[in-house]
């Protein structure tokens, strides 16, 4: 019997094109495919990503992490989907789970990871962070040299958010969304306007660049996928 082997893939940040050719060879050969929905019965954008490199044979299993902030509800799914990949690869079975771009950043796959541990059977695909395709995109570098880069979530507090923005030459703020008046309010108060562009939906037909944050409302509605960079040694205005 053909031994069972989970495989964690970070599919990329949206374009069918930015996944690695690793992954879409193990794509190839699954069995069986986890993929992570944001609603309940919604689609799913990572398996969007990989649709084209499935065989027909391969099961697809979409699954519904809550976004809510009850923790206990939050426990049980992950408690779940990790007994259930276990159990898949204990029937010898290649299963695959796969999350948008990277795997180990920011990621719902580190919570199933925390069950499952370090194991034999167990193999984490990298994946392109969507900083990095927007840096690509933008042609911002992100850092070099002596040169020291943080990458913040925005629902992390203000101050934090102060004071890698006053310690480091690049910030990428990641979950930008529900939070742009806030971190758009400290951008200003720390005149990085010009030092600062935001890219929502990266490398996806709906993408939007703003380069002059100064002339964004704060109200302005974004989408879930919106980060911000921030490099002191660019300027980012055309």
């Amino acid at each position: 019997m053909m031994k069972g082997r989970l495989y964690a893939m970070g599919v990329g940040p949206g374009a069918g094109d930015l996944i690695t050719v690793r992954a879409t060879r193990i794509l190839a050969r699954l069995d069986v495919l986890y993929a992570p929905a944001g609603r309940k019965g919604g689609d799913s954008l990572a398996l969007s990503i990989v649709r084209e490199y499935l065989l027909p044979h391969t099961e697809i299993r979409t699954c519904h992490f809550p976004m809510s902030s009850n923790g206990e509800e939050k426990q049980v799914v992950w408690d779940e989907v990790a007994q259930q990949l276990q159990n898949e690869v204990m029937e010898g079975r290649q299963v695959g789970f796969i999350t948008l771009g990277d795997a180990m950043l920011f990621s719902t796959w580190v919570f199933l990871l925390a069950r499952i541990g370090r194991q034999e059977w167990l193999e984490i695909v990298p994946g392109i962070t969507s900083f990095a395709a927007i840096a690509a995109r933008t042609v911002l570098p992100l850092a070099m040299e002596q040169q020291s880069m943080a990458v913040m979530s925005c629902t992390a507090p203000e101050a934090e958010l102060e004071q890698a923005l006053k310690a480091h030459d690049c910030v990428v703020l990641m979950k930008v969304y529900n939070r742009f008046a806030t971190v758009r309010a400290l951008l200003a108060r720390l005149n990085l306007f010009e030092h600062a562009l935001l890219m929502a939906d990266a490398s996806l037909p709906g993408e939007q660049c703003w380069r002059c944050l100064d002339q964004v409302a704060a109200d302005q509605p974004l989408p879930y996928f919106s980060t911000i960079l921030v490099n002191k040694q660019w300027h980012t205005k055309e």
